[in-house]
């Protein structure tokens, strides 16, 4: 009998072990919010940023102040965060196509594979990896729960731009609104009874444009009181013509007309008031953890997927290489860490995946491109050699240090700004002769490769405009 009872405990092992593994395991939820720049209270991005929930998280675990996307537009950047692959790695530049049509994307697992391939339980709701049929990448997935609407029945804006340049209020309770209904659905399954450990996702579609949300969200910001950023009026006389016509902006409409139809300060409390929205969800998700049986065993990640313009640099929404669009919100809370620390070194999107690996005591990934901060959650001030790059359409780059930001474009143009007294880049340093050795390290830390673009079936506005700019490189 005692021969048997061993038998069988030889022959249960690898399972009986994989059922420890994953008990030791931490469950990971992901808050991503869609085109969410540094206006939250945390990050100081804007005086009027009302952020409480997003403030509190901070106060959990680890903020991030330099963090950065790697494309400054949706699916490229949601790409590098799930495979762990730069754009000039997988193709993948534009808003379109989308993940599946690289085959180096896809040729190794994605982050929710990863993680369902070793036990976990992927469930998520809205918008997360941008790509079709994103019910493809969880085994729970909720539905978009109505994406960017409800949409009024004519626009709010003077606007003469594609549907979803709109903002301004809705008459509608939050409970209609698809972010709330996002946040209701994750905090039910945070109320269930899970048998293994979990990879939850909180897709939210706010700020993104249209900048709509209900009516009490806009009383915080009486238009009368909102503070416009700053704007110098000889911003762009530093700039080369490749990087004005890369940057151009559409769809959205130019600064100009912002400020000639006295459209600025509504868009302006429209983002406040959006922002203040899904900081509200933001808060929703978290209480339903704490109430939850995983709050003291669940890793939270927040972050956005790239910077918004409101009129800084004389332009708006994403598409740039400039701070305002690349620069992202990004907090990092794990059982056994430090909490309410601050990290100024330069990271990115791409960490995610290798820093979840790390966290989730899972074997380590060399072929991708990011690196683990969890040394940085255990000393922030840590060196950290490695600018983080971000690309906007091939052989146009940023590298951003801890101090200074480098950007070079397709015509060997350059700009250099140091945030240490220049947080708004208003002084392109990369022309004087002080900093040549400077320029000349970053040089050397561009891609030195880059993949063919992959051109989707459609394309809009930054192919177009990259299409113009290096027509005039060729010229």
């Amino acid at each position: 009998m005692c021969r048997i009872q061993v038998i069988s405990l030889v022959l249960l092992w690898p399972f009986c072990s994989t059922l420890f593994a994953q008990a030791e395991r931490p469950n990971i939820l992901i808050i991503s919010i869609d085109d969410l720049n540094d206006w939250t209270g945390c990050l100081g991005g804007h005086p009027q940023a009302s952020t409480p929930n997003i403030d509190r998280l901070a106060t959990r675990g680890t903020l991030f102040r330099n963090a950065h996307c790697q494309a400054p537009v949706c699916t490229p950047s949601r790409a590098s965060l799930v495979t762990g692959l730069y754009p000039t790695t997988t193709g993948l530049y534009f808003l379109q196509p989308r993940l599946d049509a690289s085959p180096v994307a896809t040729a190794k697992p994605n982050l929710l594979r990863q993680f369902s391939d070793a036990g976990y339980l992927t469930m998520g709701a809205g918008k997360f990896v941008q790509g079709p049929n994103e019910n493809q990448y969880f085994q729970d997935y909720g539905g978009t729960l109505g994406g960017f609407g409800p949409f009024p029945e004519q626009k709010l804006s003077q606007a003469d731009s594609v549907k979803l340049w709109d903002w301004g209020p809705l008459d509608v309770d939050d409970a209609e609104m698809p972010d709330r209904k996002i946040a209701d659905w994750v905090g039910q399954r945070l109320q269930k009874d899970h048998d293994q450990p979990f990879f939850l996702v909180a897709g939210f579609w706010r700020p993104h444009v249209p900048m709509y949300a209900p009516s009490r969200w806009f009383d915080l910001f009486p238009e009368q009181d909102v503070s416009l950023p700053l704007v110098a009026p000889n911003d762009r006389d530093d700039l080369s013509d490749y990087a004005k016509t890369l940057t151009i902006g559409l769809p959205a409409p130019r600064h100009q007309w912002f400020v000639e139809n006295n459209a600025w300060p509504q868009a302006v409390r429209s983002y406040l008031a959006s922002v203040a929205f899904v900081d509200d969800c933001v808060g929703r998700v978290m209480n339903s953890l704490q109430q939850s049986a995983y709050r003291d065993n669940t890793v939270v990640i927040l972050l956005s997927d790239h910077g918004w313009h409101l009129g800084e640099k004389q332009r708006w929404a994403k598409r740039s290489l400039w701070n305002d669009a690349t620069r992202v919100p990004l907090i990092i809370s794990a059982p056994g860490f430090p909490q309410d620390q601050q990290c100024d070194r330069p990271v990115g999107l791409i960490d995610i995946f290798p820093t979840l690996l790390d966290l989730a005591k899972l074997k380590v990934r060399p072929d991708l491109e990011g690196r683990s901060v969890v040394p940085l959650m255990s000393d922030p001030e840590m060196p950290w050699d490695r600018p983080i790059l971000t690309t906007f359409a091939p052989r146009n780059h940023s590298l951003r240090s801890t101090r200074w930001h480098y950007i070079r474009y397709g015509d060997g143009s350059e700009e250099l700004y140091d945030h240490q007294t220049d947080q708004h880049e208003w002084r392109n340093l990369a022309s004087e002769d002080t900093h040549r050795d400077l320029i000349a390290e970053m040089r050397k830390r561009l891609p030195s490769a880059e993949a063919k673009p992959i051109i989707g079936e459609w394309q809009k506005w930054e192919l177009d405009a990259w299409r113009q700019a290096e027509a005039q490189r060729k010229r």
